[in-house]
């Protein structure tokens, strides 16, 4: 099977010399434990000896729960351990372990599932462990060009003009049906429709069942097409609650579930004291659109461009690829929306450094002027005197952008661009 180089590879070295554990977490078939071995043999080469154990082994899993110490004394570090969520019970041998040698990069850690894990870790190795949030492929690595957190700067846009390589409707759609897992992508003979079946099949028995004790794996199973059908939308409880015939509080719990796995990713809108009627529903984008088509039973990449979803598939699709784009240079994604009480909307904004860009996603090649109608909505964020003169709470609007299928970068006014979806 064909190695994908990694966006990430660059920052796991860098967190691994500088913290002695590193967590790499995300869901499950996106490649976390390809990367550490591929990382481990470039170790290798260098003197460094690594041993490797996963714990979905059962004389392995059973060793480290029943006798952590004399488990650490078998896979002694420096050491990949896999499927780590599995035995929890490591983690304060881990800390006992870091603690004496004080060595960076003596464990590095592989974990499916957070939602158990990240309480062990946080009270277990706080200040020890680096962490590395890993998702599908995103377009950079697929088409093998360079990765770096999107940023609408006119400047940097013109520059990966060099790089990028133009797409087309039919071959975007076919992106976004594929989806991002790179088994899909580096196995040729990998059917779609059955990768993805077992995929969920895994989730639910695997994840689901054991680690959470959902009592009804088809009704999560339902549930998570309702989720998949309400992509790119605000979460309102109650609609999902209804949708899949369970209660509101079940949905929310569910919903966190969805979100710890990696499978979906929560926006928060964009607060600011100058806004006065902004709603607080967060936004929800499923992470991997060909997990989303799949559970939606969409056929082929062109009954999904012509259909009901084509619209929100896409945004799910553009948000994805700009949230993995920041994860994978090992950053927090700045990355909120703006909806208020009139309905306007703007479908992303990134806050960093002060200044507040707005993106609007549109599948359309020239989608007009009408596209960046709501950024003015932000206008009161740049005013001092609605800080009661406070000069330092004052933002400033950046370049906007409108991410499109337009054929070149092209300037909308002085200070927005149509941005192609393939230069992101």
């Amino acid at each position: 099977m064909t190695y994908i180089k990694r966006a990430a590879e660059d920052t796991i070295l860098k967190i691994s010399k500088m913290f002695p554990v590193l967590l790499v977490t995300g869901p499950r078939q996106v490649g976390k434990t390809t990367l550490l071995q591929k990382l481990a043999e470039v170790q290798k080469k260098a003197g460094i000896e690594r041993k490797y154990v996963t714990l979905d082994d059962p004389d392995a899993r059973y060793l480290a729960k029943t006798d952590p110490a004399l488990f650490l004394q078998r896979y002694s570090p420096p050491v990949l351990i896999d499927e780590i969520q599995y035995a929890t019970e490591l983690f304060p041998y881990i800390k006992m372990s870091v603690d004496r040698s004080r060595q960076k990069g003596d464990f590095w850690l592989t974990g499916s599932q957070v939602f158990r894990l990240m309480e062990n870790v946080s009270e277990s190795l706080a200040g020890r462990v680096g962490i590395v949030n890993l998702l599908g492929l995103s377009d950079a690595e697929i088409y093998q060009v360079p990765s770096e957190p999107f940023s609408a700067d006119a400047d940097r846009l013109m520059k990966r003009l060099s790089v990028a390589k133009p797409r087309g409707l039919n071959e975007i759609y076919q992106r976004i049906f594929r989806g991002s897992m790179p088994e899909l992508y580096a196995d040729e003979n990998v059917d779609w429709e059955t990768y993805y079946r077992s995929y969920v099949n895994t989730y639910l028995q695997r994840d689901i069942r054991d680690l959470t004790q959902v009592a009804d794996e088809m009704q999560f199973y339902n549930f998570m097409t309702v989720v998949a059908a309400h992509t790119s939308k605000p979460v309102a409880y109650e609609e999902l609650a209804s949708a899949a015939g369970i209660s509101a509080p079940t949905a929310k719990k569910w919903l966190s579930i969805l979100v710890s796995s990696h499978i979906i990713a929560l926006v928060q809108p964009y607060h600011n004291n100058a806004l006065k009627r902004v709603v607080k529903m967060p936004l929800l984008h499923f992470l991997d659109t060909g997990l989303a088509v799949y559970l939606l039973k969409w056929g082929s990449p062109q009954t999904l461009e012509r259909g009901a979803m084509s619209g929100a598939i896409f945004e799910s699709y553009v948000f994805s690829e700009i949230y993995k784009s920041y994860l994978n240079a090992g950053k927090e994604p700045p990355i909120f929306y703006y909806r208020d009480k009139d309905q306007r909307e703007i479908d992303l904004l990134i806050y960093q450094d002060g200044i507040l860009s707005p993106i609007e996603v549109k599948k359309a090649a020239s989608p007009g002027k009408t596209a960046i109608k709501n950024f003015h909505v932000l206008n009161p964020v740049c005013a001092a005197d609605a800080f009661g003169g406070l000069e330092t709470l004052k933002v400033e609007i950046g370049t906007g952008s409108v991410v499109c299928m337009a054929a070149d970068l092209l300037p909308i006014d002085e200070k927005n661009w149509y941005v192609p979806v393939w230069l992101i």
